[in-house]
Parts: structure tokens; sequence; C-alpha cells
């Protein structure tokens, strides 16, 4: 079975910010550890992230790779090259990766599994594409893209010669293009992001602030066993929450260790911080005996 990674881009200067963008609040969490956690529910294999060299980062999975980048300034070509050697050299050997930028507080695991599926699926798919590039409203988006794992000798070899853009890279590689049309036909997609709302990024204060005010994702939360008499209300409820802490909170439950979350019936979390999306549906059970 082919594996797929992630990459998240965490050591851009962030100078229209004027502050570290990883570490921006993001409903109880921050912003990197939302769109990392995204990131991981859209893949089956390891998450990296890289850093800049002697860059804080705010807490992340314990199963997120941490990896540093060794040279400053060289821009995201650099990031990309530190992040597919990664992924190229872990154990679990994933062929294709989803690499993004830090900014994305819209992005949905939809999308990240969209971007992937092209690599070996669709009526023109070929198994040497590689990368696969979005295009959205017009601007193409190499930081919410698709890449070859394979490719990071030849990025290495393009920054050693100056070529510091991923345009530079994209020139040299077999890539398919993915525009609106062609990502919408990803029904799962389609009915998640509809607006395809996750690559718009947040470079200065007012664009963070504009994301911030907007509602939390609409999930669906359920309570099984002894917890389904707590919080008042009964049965399923929808409410907005942006993380599996929140959610709980929502319905009367404290996430404590106590109590395990599945989110759309898939592996049991004990994480409050894991993101979640629009359409989910989150279930609490007890984690005593007999519950």
């Amino acid at each position: 079975m082919t594996t797929t990674a992630g990459i998240v881009l965490a050591g851009g200067r962030s100078s229209r910010m004027g502050t570290a963008k990883a570490a921006l609040e993001w409903h109880g969490s921050t912003l990197l550890r939302h769109v990392t956690g995204v990131v991981q529910r859209g893949v089956d294999g390891p998450v990296f992230v890289v850093r800049a060299p002697g860059q804080e980062l705010p807490e992340l999975d314990r199963e997120t790779v941490v990896c540093d980048d060794p040279r400053e300034g060289m821009g995201p070509m650099q990031g990309l090259a530190v992040g597919l050697r990664a992924a190229a050299e872990h154990p679990a050997r994933p062929d294709f990766a989803f690499v993004c930028s830090t900014d994305l507080p819209f992005l949905h695991s939809a999308f990240v599994r969209a971007v992937l599926a092209a690599f070996t699926s669709g009526p023109d798919a070929e198994p040497e594409v590689d990368a696969v590039l979005p295009i959205v409203r017009g601007f193409r988006q190499p930081l919410a893209a698709g890449y070859r794992t394979a490719l990071a000798p030849l990025v290495e070899e393009l920054l050693g010669e100056g070529q510091l853009r991923p345009a530079h890279l994209l020139a040299q590689c077999r890539v398919r293009v993915l525009d609106e049309e062609a990502l919408l036909t990803d029904r799962d997609l389609a009915a998640v992001d509809p607006e395809l709302e996750s690559v718009v990024n947040v470079n200065e204060p007012d664009d963070y602030e504009a994301a911030r005010r907007r509602p939390e994702p609409e999930v669906v939360v359920e309570r099984y066993g002894v917890l389904a008499t707590r919080g008042g209300e009964r049965g399923a409820r929808v409410v907005r929450a942006a993380t599996i802490g929140h959610a709980a909170d929502l319905v009367g439950l404290a996430f404590d260790g106590h109590i395990l979350a599945a989110v759309n019936g898939d592996q049991i979390r004990s994480d409050g911080t894991l993101p979640l999306q629009a359409g989910d549906t989150v279930s609490f059970i007890s984690a005593d005996a007999g519950g």
C-alpha cells in the first residue's frame, strides 16, 4: 500500500504578520497545531514540521516529526528539500507528500486527500507524475500541493544552483494540474469545502483577525454509555467546535483522560487539541471500565 505523508513548513519569517504565524492562537489551540492535525487526518503516514534554525514551536501531537532546517533565508524551497528528504528516509517510505505552509486556517483534510489521490487516480492519472498542483481562483498553489518524495535530490540540486522558487522545481517536473473543476469532482471535498477555502492563507494581522472571527466548524456530537446522561440534553447534538476538547465542553463533558473520542468512527482519540472540521461526527465514550 502506498503511504502518504504530510509536510508543514513552519519556518517563514512572517514579516507582514509581525509575529510567528505558527504560534498564533486558533480556537484554544495554535495555528500550527491546527494545520498539522488537519494534514494528519488527510494522510496515512507521518507528518513532518520543518522549522527554521532556533525556532521555538508550540506544542504538537507527539507523533509529529520535527525537522530542523540548517539554513535560514532560503525560502520555502529549502524547507521543501528538508521535508522531502526526511519523508523519503523515514521507515514508512511514503511515496507522496502533501506540502503546505502553516498559515492555512481553513485547510480541510478532504482537500489533502483529493490532492494526493490525483497521483494515482482519475482519467488522466499517470504513475510517473511528480507533482500535483492545484490552481484556485487563477492562482497556482505550490504550498498546498503534492510532491513525490523522490524529488528531494532534485530540490537540493536546484538550491545549490541558486534556483530558490517552487516554480523552478515545477518547471522540471511532470506536473498534474488540478483546477477548481477538477478538484470539486471529488465528492467529499465538494461537500465540505465547495468554495475551496482550504487554500486561503493569512499574511497580515487583519487577515488573521478576520479568519479568527469566523464561526467554528459545525459538528455532530454523540455520547454513549454513562456519558449519555451527562450535559442535560440527550441524543446527538450539533455544535460549533474547532477541537475535540471544545466539543466536549459544549456538551457538559470534561475531556480529562477519563473520556475518549472517536471522530467519524475512526480510531480512538485522547488529545483534546485534535482539530475538528465541517462534517465531523464526534462520539464520546467513557475510558473507565464498564463505561
